[in-house]
């Protein structure tokens, strides 16, 4: 296994069991902010095996090259088994989990003095509008 850097117009997409990509808004904004995290898959010869969400993005971007994991397999047998593996063996975060990594990025993007008044000014919110709701 090798990772490479290879131009967009070598990979070749032969037949795939995805059909729709989906929308690649937020797949795009991601790799222009953060780059490239996953590398797609692709066999000696540059067909894709995974990776065609992460390949469109790049293209949208007008990225020349992408990154890519160069893997010694030619049987479709072999390349049909990588991309079934590739998606079904993935699991998205709990509602709690994305809550909690939503929570720590707050806490880490705020400062403890800027935290500190936010809740103050909270209190007092709280405090005049639960007056007025009294009067």
């Amino acid at each position: 296994m090798r990772i490479l850097e290879i131009p967009l117009t070598r990979i070749v997409i032969k037949k795939r069991i995805r059909k729709n990509l989906g929308d690649l808004g937020s797949l795009v904004n991601s790799m222009k902010r953060y780059g490239q995290l996953s590398p797609v898959v692709v066999n000696r010869n540059y067909v894709l095996i995974s990776g065609q969400r992460r390949l469109e993005a790049a293209r949208k971007l007008g990225w020349s090259t992408i990154k890519a994991i160069v893997l010694d397999r030619e049987k479709p047998l072999e390349m049909l088994e990588l991309e079934m593996e590739e998606n079904v063996e993935r699991r998205d975060f709990t509602p709690e989990e994305l809550s909690n990594g939503f929570d720590s990025i707050e806490r880490l993007r705020t400062p403890p003095a800027l935290r500190r008044f936010l809740r103050w000014l909270r209190r007092i919110l709280g405090r005049l509008f639960s007056r007025k709701r009294k009067s």
